[in-house]
């Protein structure tokens, strides 16, 4: 069987593998990807944050990113009903980047991809792994192409950025269930013709349609805007035919979306994703380390995801660079620790968005501006800033803010506070 020897085994060519297989190469090591499918393929996570900015440029991809033309994004539109809470990311109250993109996913990762196949990284597509045996942290992985021929890819670390395959988390039964309430959602692109400038392009806008019910619009420089209803799976059973009479119908139930998109022409047919949350007991082990939707997928309200991955895999780079120059790397407090507080501090939001407490901050009458710049520090996906209380009390400092604001909006109206 023929055998490659590398420094480092980059396991999915997205966001995740791409950055961490850019940054390690910097660095003078001997990289491989191998991604399971053909690129350019469709992925959600269209909608990214700030936050991720500055993992993009450390690993050099900015530039080829700005040549694509995508929408620039520089903000967070939220509606309820008559309602309108709008986050400027220049309002925010962390130091950084106060702009970022929304991009169609397949020509963004392959973009990625192709950046990092352009610096000299081989990236194998179509090629699938089936087994990985560790002997320390060397490893010896089996992968197969996609006409049924097997190699060996002998390693000195993996980093595993396979997002929603999550390769190791399967091959070693780490998996488990994430605490998020299982999730649907039904969406499509859509050629958004009645689009205005008043539409405001440049953000994304989620709309609450119910309680624990809400529709991302994602406008793209091209015209073309994803459109995606989420919920419960039960809610979508009320709506009786196929996939795309039920889209229909919900854009015709929803007044803010149904004058504008009513007869939309679809770009595909609507598609389904669901029970997306997943994670797993460690994100690093002898000999690898997982990043981006390997470690954690969340949801996709806040577009934590590609956020997750690009910080993730940054950080992990940078570690697997100093474990292959035989330093000494606390993986549990470098790496673990750190990445936990981004997810979890995301997971709150996420819970507080579907329990309806971020609907009585956002929908409040006159917002402090220094705490929605906070909040807003959040949404840019700025979840590492310890000098946010909104960051490190972030699973009570929401339900505190939403209690206060009831508190005194019963107040002003003279009803009773018990």
């Amino acid at each position: 069987m023929k055998t490659e020897k590398v420094d480092v085994l980059v396991i999915g060519a997205g966001p995740a593998g791409s950055v961490a297989a850019s940054i390690i190469h910097q660095a003078g090591y001997k990289v491989k990807v191998v991604e399971k499918l053909t690129f350019p393929r469709f992925v959600i996570g269209e909608s990214l944050l700030p936050r991720c900015m500055d993992a993009l440029k450390e690993a050099k991809f900015i530039e080829a990113i700005e040549a694509k033309g995508f929408q620039q994004k520089y903000g967070a539109k939220f509606v309820k009903g008559g309602k309108v809470c709008d986050f400027t990311f220049k309002e925010q109250h962390t130091p950084g980047w106060t702009w970022t993109w929304q991009v169609t996913r397949a020509d963004f990762d392959k973009t990625l991809a192709d950046t990092v196949e352009s610096m000299g990284v081989p990236v194998s597509y179509e090629t699938t792994v089936t087994d990985i045996r560790f002997n320390g942290s060397d490893s010896v992985t089996t992968v197969e192409d996609k006409d049924g021929n097997q190699s060996q890819i002998e390693a000195r670390f993996i980093v595993d950025g396979s997002g929603y395959g999550r390769v190791i988390p399967k091959l070693f039964n780490l998996e488990k269930n994430s605490n998020l309430q299982p999730r649907k959602a039904l969406f499509a692109h859509t050629v958004d013709k009645r689009r205005s400038m008043a539409d405001e392009p440049n953000r994304i806008t989620a709309v609450v349609h119910k309680k624990g019910t809400w529709i991302w619009i994602i406008p793209f420089s091209t015209g073309v805007t994803s459109l995606g209803f989420v919920g419960d799976p039960e809610f979508f059973e009320q709506y009786p035919g196929t996939d795309e009479e039920k889209y229909r119908a919900l854009l015709e139930a929803e007044p803010y979306t149904r004058e504008r998109f009513r007869d939309v022409e679809l770009v595909f047919e609507p598609r389904i994703l669901q029970s997306w949350s997943a994670t797993t007991d460690k994100f690093y082990g002898d000999g690898y380390v997982l990043t981006g939707n390997v470690t954690e997928f969340l949801d996709p309200i806040f577009s934590s995801g590609v956020t997750l991955a690009c910080v993730s895999s940054q950080t992990a780079a940078k570690l697997v660079i100093r474990k292959l120059k035989g330093e000494e790397v606390d993986w549990e407090k470098e790496y673990m620790e750190p990445t936990m507080q981004g997810v979890n501090t995301f997971r709150s939001y996420v819970m507080a968005w579907y329990e309806g407490t971020l609907d009585t901050i956002f929908f409040s009458e006159n917002p402090d501006p220094e705490i929605k710049g906070k909040i807003c520090s959040v949404l840019a996906g700025y979840v590492w800033d310890q000098s946010n209380p909104f960051v490190i009390n972030h699973d009570t400092a929401l339900k505190r803010l939403a209690r206060t604001i009831e508190l005194t909006e019963k107040l002003k109206s003279g009803s009773s506070v018990e």
